[in-house]
Protein backbone atom coordinates (compact mmCIF):
# COMPACT_ATOMS: atom_id res chain seq x y z
CA UNK A 1 0.00 0.00 0.00
CA UNK A 2 1.25 3.41 -1.09
CA UNK A 3 2.32 5.34 2.13
CA UNK A 4 -0.15 8.94 1.94
CA UNK A 5 1.93 12.20 1.46
CA UNK A 6 1.17 13.24 5.33
CA UNK A 7 -0.50 11.26 7.96
CA UNK A 8 -2.41 11.67 11.05
CA UNK A 9 -2.14 9.14 14.75
CA UNK A 10 -5.02 9.74 16.59
CA UNK A 11 -5.32 8.56 20.15
CA UNK A 12 -8.54 8.19 22.34
CA UNK A 13 -10.37 6.01 24.97
CA UNK A 14 -13.96 6.13 26.62
CA UNK A 15 -14.92 4.31 29.52
CA UNK A 16 -18.50 3.61 29.02
CA UNK A 17 -20.40 0.33 30.12
CA UNK A 18 -21.08 -1.64 27.15
CA UNK A 19 -23.64 -4.73 27.02
CA UNK A 20 -22.63 -6.35 23.81
CA UNK A 21 -18.54 -5.40 23.16
CA UNK A 22 -18.41 -8.38 20.11
CA UNK A 23 -20.93 -6.74 18.56
CA UNK A 24 -19.27 -3.21 18.72
CA UNK A 25 -15.77 -4.48 17.51
CA UNK A 26 -17.79 -6.21 14.86
CA UNK A 27 -19.22 -2.74 13.87
CA UNK A 28 -15.73 -1.21 14.01
CA UNK A 29 -14.58 -4.12 11.93
CA UNK A 30 -16.98 -3.48 9.60
CA UNK A 31 -17.02 0.07 9.60
CA UNK A 32 -12.90 0.12 8.85
CA UNK A 33 -12.71 -2.59 6.05
CA UNK A 34 -15.90 -0.69 4.14
CA UNK A 35 -14.75 2.71 4.92
CA UNK A 36 -11.35 3.06 6.29
CA UNK A 37 -9.22 0.92 4.10
CA UNK A 38 -6.56 3.78 4.80
CA UNK A 39 -6.18 3.65 8.51
CA UNK A 40 -4.31 0.64 10.44
CA UNK A 41 -4.09 0.43 14.16
CA UNK A 42 -5.37 -1.43 16.62
CA UNK A 43 -8.59 -0.54 18.79
CA UNK A 44 -9.61 -2.62 22.25
CA UNK A 45 -13.05 -2.82 23.01
CA UNK A 46 -14.48 -4.36 26.51
CA UNK A 47 -17.13 -4.14 28.86
CA UNK A 48 -15.85 -1.59 30.35
CA UNK A 49 -15.41 0.88 27.16
CA UNK A 50 -13.08 1.29 24.51
CA UNK A 51 -9.37 2.13 23.65
CA UNK A 52 -7.72 3.05 20.58
CA UNK A 53 -4.79 4.55 18.43
CA UNK A 54 -5.37 4.91 14.72
CA UNK A 55 -2.95 6.52 11.88
CA UNK A 56 -4.32 7.09 8.23
CA UNK A 57 -4.67 10.72 5.68
CA UNK A 58 -6.36 13.17 7.25
CA UNK A 59 -9.39 13.04 5.41
CA UNK A 60 -9.60 9.20 6.89
CA UNK A 61 -8.69 10.31 10.00
CA UNK A 62 -11.70 12.81 10.26
CA UNK A 63 -14.17 10.08 9.06
CA UNK A 64 -13.02 7.55 11.03
CA UNK A 65 -13.50 10.35 14.18
CA UNK A 66 -17.05 11.25 13.04
CA UNK A 67 -18.24 7.77 13.31
CA UNK A 68 -17.19 6.74 16.20
CA UNK A 69 -18.81 9.59 17.69
CA UNK A 70 -22.09 9.74 16.21
CA UNK A 71 -22.59 6.28 14.44
CA UNK A 72 -25.97 4.61 15.20
CA UNK A 73 -24.26 1.77 15.66
CA UNK A 74 -22.24 2.47 18.97
CA UNK A 75 -25.74 4.10 20.11
CA UNK A 76 -24.03 7.32 21.09
CA UNK A 77 -21.37 5.35 23.54
CA UNK A 78 -18.85 7.42 22.09
CA UNK A 79 -20.52 10.68 21.69
CA UNK A 80 -18.14 13.93 22.91
CA UNK A 81 -14.97 11.47 23.75
CA UNK A 82 -11.58 12.86 22.88
CA UNK A 83 -9.11 12.26 20.10
CA UNK A 84 -5.46 13.40 20.89
CA UNK A 85 -3.65 14.02 17.06
CA UNK A 86 -0.17 14.07 16.52
CA UNK A 87 1.52 14.47 12.82
CA UNK A 88 3.52 11.91 11.84
CA UNK A 89 6.56 11.21 9.88
CA UNK A 90 7.14 7.21 10.20
CA UNK A 91 3.89 5.39 10.03
CA UNK A 92 3.26 4.52 13.06
CA UNK A 93 1.50 0.93 12.44
CA UNK A 94 1.69 -2.08 9.89
CA UNK A 95 -2.55 -3.01 9.82
CA UNK A 96 -5.61 -2.64 11.55
CA UNK A 97 -6.50 -4.98 14.90
CA UNK A 98 -9.59 -4.54 16.27
CA UNK A 99 -9.83 -6.95 19.74
CA UNK A 100 -12.11 -7.98 22.61
CA UNK A 101 -10.61 -8.21 25.98
CA UNK A 102 -11.66 -8.53 29.25
CA UNK A 103 -10.65 -4.93 29.94
CA UNK A 104 -8.99 -2.17 28.16
CA UNK A 105 -6.41 -1.49 30.84
CA UNK A 106 -5.63 -4.17 32.85
CA UNK A 107 -5.03 -3.00 36.39
CA UNK A 108 -5.12 -6.39 38.04
CA UNK A 109 -8.21 -5.25 40.71
CA UNK A 110 -11.40 -6.79 39.84
CA UNK A 111 -15.07 -4.92 40.14
CA UNK A 112 -13.20 -1.28 39.40
CA UNK A 113 -15.82 1.09 38.07
CA UNK A 114 -13.65 3.13 35.72
CA UNK A 115 -16.92 5.79 35.20
CA UNK A 116 -16.24 7.06 38.13
CA UNK A 117 -13.23 8.72 38.12
CA UNK A 118 -10.83 11.42 40.15
CA UNK A 119 -10.71 15.18 39.59
CA UNK A 120 -9.32 16.30 35.76
CA UNK A 121 -7.04 19.00 36.33
CA UNK A 122 -6.38 21.25 32.92
CA UNK A 123 -2.69 21.47 31.52
CA UNK A 124 -2.90 25.14 32.86
CA UNK A 125 -3.90 24.41 36.23
CA UNK A 126 -1.39 21.16 36.25
CA UNK A 127 1.45 23.48 35.90
CA UNK A 128 0.20 24.76 39.71
CA UNK A 129 -0.67 21.91 41.18
CA UNK A 130 2.45 19.95 40.58
CA UNK A 131 4.54 22.60 42.27
CA UNK A 132 2.60 22.39 45.69
CA UNK A 133 5.07 21.26 48.58
CA UNK A 134 1.86 19.22 49.24
CA UNK A 135 1.09 17.10 46.43
CA UNK A 136 2.76 14.20 45.44
CA UNK A 137 3.78 13.55 41.98
CA UNK A 138 3.03 9.98 40.55
CA UNK A 139 3.66 8.45 37.15
CA UNK A 140 1.52 6.32 36.68
CA UNK A 141 3.48 4.45 33.74
CA UNK A 142 6.66 1.43 33.78
CA UNK A 143 9.80 2.44 34.95
CA UNK A 144 11.27 2.60 31.43
CA UNK A 145 8.77 5.11 29.96
CA UNK A 146 9.53 7.47 33.38
CA UNK A 147 13.60 6.67 32.49
CA UNK A 148 12.98 8.16 29.06
CA UNK A 149 10.85 11.34 30.18
CA UNK A 150 9.09 12.85 33.15
CA UNK A 151 7.86 15.94 34.77
CA UNK A 152 10.33 17.78 36.94
CA UNK A 153 9.75 16.36 40.47
CA UNK A 154 7.56 13.15 39.99
CA UNK A 155 8.25 10.15 41.76
CA UNK A 156 8.71 6.86 40.07
CA UNK A 157 7.29 3.92 41.40
CA UNK A 158 9.70 1.58 39.52
CA UNK A 159 7.19 -0.93 38.08
CA UNK A 160 7.41 -3.10 35.09
CA UNK A 161 4.04 -3.36 34.53
CA UNK A 162 0.44 -1.51 35.00
CA UNK A 163 -0.92 -4.40 37.22
CA UNK A 164 2.31 -3.57 39.94
CA UNK A 165 1.16 0.29 40.46
CA UNK A 166 -1.58 -0.58 43.11
CA UNK A 167 0.91 -2.59 45.30
CA UNK A 168 3.16 0.23 45.40
CA UNK A 169 0.26 2.87 46.16
CA UNK A 170 -0.63 0.27 48.99
CA UNK A 171 1.92 0.38 50.36
CA UNK A 172 2.64 4.04 50.82
CA UNK A 173 -1.08 5.63 51.24
CA UNK A 174 -0.99 5.75 55.00
CA UNK A 175 2.00 7.38 54.85
CA UNK A 176 0.06 10.15 52.53
CA UNK A 177 -2.73 10.07 54.37
CA UNK A 178 -0.49 10.88 57.84
CA UNK A 179 0.83 13.87 56.12
CA UNK A 180 -2.30 15.11 54.52
CA UNK A 181 -0.48 14.45 50.95
CA UNK A 182 -3.13 14.96 47.71
CA UNK A 183 -2.02 12.63 44.75
CA UNK A 184 -1.40 14.01 41.35
CA UNK A 185 -1.23 11.42 39.00
CA UNK A 186 -0.45 11.63 35.03
CA UNK A 187 0.08 8.83 32.29
CA UNK A 188 0.41 9.18 28.40
CA UNK A 189 -2.86 9.55 27.56
CA UNK A 190 -4.88 9.86 31.01
CA UNK A 191 -6.48 6.20 30.49
CA UNK A 192 -4.37 4.59 32.92
CA UNK A 193 -5.20 7.73 35.50
CA UNK A 194 -8.60 7.30 35.19
CA UNK A 195 -8.93 3.56 36.16
CA UNK A 196 -6.34 4.20 39.11
CA UNK A 197 -8.09 6.91 40.70
CA UNK A 198 -11.13 5.17 40.22
CA UNK A 199 -10.13 2.36 42.04
CA UNK A 200 -8.24 4.64 44.53
CA UNK A 201 -11.11 7.19 45.66
CA UNK A 202 -12.37 3.94 47.69
CA UNK A 203 -9.16 4.07 50.02
CA UNK A 204 -10.09 8.19 50.53
CA UNK A 205 -7.36 9.60 48.82
CA UNK A 206 -8.08 12.90 46.89
CA UNK A 207 -6.96 12.04 43.58
CA UNK A 208 -5.67 14.71 40.93
CA UNK A 209 -5.31 13.21 36.62
CA UNK A 210 -3.92 15.35 34.33
CA UNK A 211 -6.73 16.13 31.43
CA UNK A 212 -5.73 14.05 28.63
CA UNK A 213 -2.37 12.52 29.56
CA UNK A 214 1.00 14.32 28.96
CA UNK A 215 0.23 13.92 25.16
CA UNK A 216 -2.57 16.81 25.83
CA UNK A 217 -0.16 18.29 28.09
CA UNK A 218 2.39 19.26 24.75
CA UNK A 219 -0.54 20.37 22.70
CA UNK A 220 -1.76 22.47 25.00
CA UNK A 221 1.74 24.07 26.53
CA UNK A 222 3.80 25.63 24.34
CA UNK A 223 6.42 26.16 26.89
CA UNK A 224 5.91 22.18 28.22
CA UNK A 225 9.83 22.07 28.30
CA UNK A 226 9.50 24.43 31.36
CA UNK A 227 8.13 21.16 33.48
CA UNK A 228 8.94 18.38 31.61
CA UNK A 229 12.44 16.55 31.18
CA UNK A 230 12.83 14.05 28.07
CA UNK A 231 10.82 12.46 25.71
CA UNK A 232 7.54 10.52 25.89
CA UNK A 233 7.57 7.13 24.83
CA UNK A 234 4.85 6.14 22.57
CA UNK A 235 3.12 2.44 22.35
CA UNK A 236 3.99 2.13 18.05
CA UNK A 237 6.58 2.87 15.89
CA UNK A 238 7.99 6.21 15.96
CA UNK A 239 8.85 5.46 19.71
CA UNK A 240 9.00 8.46 21.47
CA UNK A 241 7.77 12.13 21.04
CA UNK A 242 9.29 15.82 22.16
CA UNK A 243 6.84 18.62 24.35
CA UNK A 244 6.15 19.62 20.50
CA UNK A 245 4.75 16.30 19.64
CA UNK A 246 7.60 15.48 17.09
CA UNK A 247 9.43 12.29 16.36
Amino acid sequence: MKIPDRLVHTAFYRFARLEQPGEVAAQLRQLLAQRFAQVTGSILVAPEGINGMLAGPPQAVDGIEQALSTDLAFAGAFAGMAFRRSDCTTPPFGRMKVHVKKEIVPLGIDGVDACRTGTNVSPQAWRELIRDPDVVLLDNRNSFEYRLGHFRGAVDPLVANFRDFPAYVQAHVDDWQAQGKRVAMYCTGGIRCEKTSAWMQDMGVPVFQLEGGILNYFAQMPDAQADWQGECFVFDNRVALDTRLRE
